[in-house]
């Protein structure tokens, strides 16, 4: 039976898209999860909703516990873990609005704790592989559902996540496009990371809802910005996960 974990990034943290919602907390030995979490159904499909910065969206990107929120998703008996992210486009051909299905990413962040093994036990070296950190399985059911939908997508992609919560100067969102990053964000890495640690397949939606700041031919990124073209949109990456998991 698969029981699915909806990581809600910014603009995606209403459980309305439950039926029947329940509040449930967890408590874990790395402290306290983000949010509570709603648990429901999607068309049949037992559903787990957690707020990547808390309901209220107070938590700033690195004091996001992530481990708290990877153990408590594991302790509930999730199975899979589709996450949402609004992101900055990299590339002139990801336009605002658009969805990509990452398939890699750049770890850029400095201060968060990224392991569950913080020590060896005796005979275990814990090296996680980390080649294809999306679920394959998952990020095809995201590409053809996405492809039925008419939804504006990008089959794969490379996103850096940085460490925030600030936005990048020039150079560095130059530096990005170079080192082959296609988007950018404050939070998938982490996330990713301790869900292939736990053994839980994790595939991401990223919005696209600016450019950062690489392109000087119009004014860089704003929050404000951020949150106008990811509730425009918001809507279709609802569609694409409430479709998504109907066939799974």
């Amino acid at each position: 039976m698969k029981k699915i974990a909806i990581i809600g990034g910014s603009g995606l943290e209403n459980p309305a898209i439950l039926q029947n919602p329940e509040t449930v907390n967890i408590e874990t030995p790395y402290g306290n999860p983000s949010s509570d979490f709603k648990t429901g159904k999607i068309e049949g499909v037992d559903v787990v909703l957690l707020s990547r910065h808390g309901r209220d969206h107070s938590i700033p990107p690195t004091q996001v516990n992530n481990r708290a929120n990877l153990w408590a998703i594991q302790k509930l008996g999730c199975t899979h873990i589709i996450a949402t992210t609004a992101c900055g486009s990299l590339r002139e051909e990801i336009n605002r609005g658009d969805m990509v299905i990452l398939d890699q990413f750049i770890d850029f962040t400095r201060f968060r704790k990224v392991t569950f093994f913080e020590k060896f036990e005796k005979g275990e070296l814990n090296h996680t592989p980390m080649a294809d950190p999306f679920d394959e399985v998952l990020r095809t059911k995201l590409i053809e559902t996405a492809a039925e939908q008419k939804l504006n997508y990008h089959p794969k992609g490379t996103v850096i996540t940085i460490e925030g919560p600030r936005f990048s100067s020039r150079a560095e969102s130059n530096m990005f496009r170079m080192w082959g990053a296609d988007v950018i964000n404050m939070s998938v890495s982490p996330e990713c990371i301790l869900a292939n640690e736990l053994g839980i397949p994790y595939a991401a939606i990223a919005l696209s809802t600016d450019y950062d700041c690489w392109k000087t031919d119009e004014a860089p990124v704003t929050w404000e910005e951020v949150i106008k073209v990811f509730n425009q949109n918001v809507e279709n990456v609802i569609q694409l996960l409430v479709k998504t998991i109907s066939i799974l």
